[in-house]
């Protein structure tokens, strides 16, 4: 049975500002003001057993914002990339809780890196009911909000939750397999054999892992999975190398290539923003329109980013800015 979040007090933040006060961050960075004061606390929730970290923003009004949970961040990497838009959304006045699904950041799980959907479906299904289960955080106006492989999530879990309020989904990855696939067939089959040869070789000799991006005059062994002229070096730009390493094993792929896009995404009947890049060339943007034209209350924002402009700079506020005025329309009384 799933428990509900629990607090860490070892890693309490508080964040304030006045008009007169700066904001600022545990480490003494400055922040960007906030239209409100929030604080933010560390939390933990169980999925199948497996210890998933996160930490819940709330703002100091109004009493009973509406709540909105994000996860994804970069493919193959913890969510810490959507701090800042749990930030925005907290000085905003919107309640927001960030967690890293398993085998990625903070949250538990081996082998680490590994990409599993149908595991982390189950990762969001747990933080929504751990959520629900406390007594001090709001839930009757719930949003999801995700990020690449996410961005699919969202829409499985949505289309069996009826009480979600919206969804927000951004640059998705829609199906493993589709993803897989659109790499070519010789891709296709060289990711289906390293799964193989990882299922077969870890319990010898350890893990065969892949690369999760390369790039120009990269020397990556074997496939893959986000390959572009920049793909590597904005990983290593907008991730630190102590979080993340530019390898997954070997299973992911297997894992990927189950992944379907689920017929039941078509009974969603919450609002639903899709967000995508005209110059994304990891997630095309016919794929995010197709997806948005199939249900009954869909928008599709088309940004002139790239998959990782959303990650900072002006792709980060143009994204936040979008999603703000979608939820104000979405989720408020």
């Amino acid at each position: 049975m799933t428990s509900p979040p629990a607090p860490d007090a070892d890693q309490d933040t508080q964040v304030t500002e006045d008009g007169s006060r700066v904001a600022v961050a545990p480490s003494g960075r400055r922040r960007r003001p906030s239209r409100y004061e929030f604080s933010s606390v560390r939390m933990t929730f169980r999925s199948d057993g497996e210890r998933c970290v996160g930490r819940l923003y709330r703002p100091d009004r109004p009493a009973e914002p509406p709540l909105v949970v994000l996860s994804g961040g970069l493919l193959g990497t913890s969510s810490s990339g959507l701090s800042q838009y749990a930030e925005r959304l907290a000085a905003a006045g919107y309640a927001s809780f960030r967690f890293d699904v398993r085998y990625t950041g903070d949250s538990d799980g081996t082998p680490r890196n590994l990409l599993a959907p149908a595991r982390q479906r189950t990762d969001w299904e747990a933080a929504i009911a751990g959520l629900r289960g406390r007594g001090d955080v709001p839930t009757d106006r719930l949003v999801l909000w995700g990020t690449d492989l996410a961005g699919g999530t969202v829409l499985d879990v949505a289309a069996n939750d009826t009480r979600i309020r919206a969804v927000v989904s951004q640059t998705p990855i829609l199906s493993g397999r589709a993803f897989l696939r659109a790499r070519g067939p010789g891709f296709f089959a060289r990711g289906v054999l390293a799964g193989v040869r990882d299922l077969i070789q870890s319990p010898l000799v350890g893990i065969h892992d892949v690369a999760v991006a390369s790039g120009s005059g990269d020397d990556s062994r074997g496939p893959a999975l986000v390959s572009s002229p920049n793909a590597s070096r904005k990983y290593r730009e907008l991730v630190s190398d102590d979080e993340w390493t530019n390898r997954t094993p070997g299973r992911s792929l297997l894992a990927l290539a189950r992944d379907t896009a689920h017929d039941d995404r078509e009974r969603i009947s919450c609002p639903t923003l899709f967000v995508g890049g005209t110059r994304d060339d990891v997630v095309a943007l016919d794929e995010v329109q197709a997806a948005a034209d199939s249900l009954l209350d869909a928008t599709l924002i088309r940004l002139p980013v790239d998959h990782f402009d959303l990650y900072a700079g002006d792709g980060v506020e143009q994204a936040v800015g979008h999603g703000l005025a979608f939820l104000e329309t979405a989720v408020e009384p």
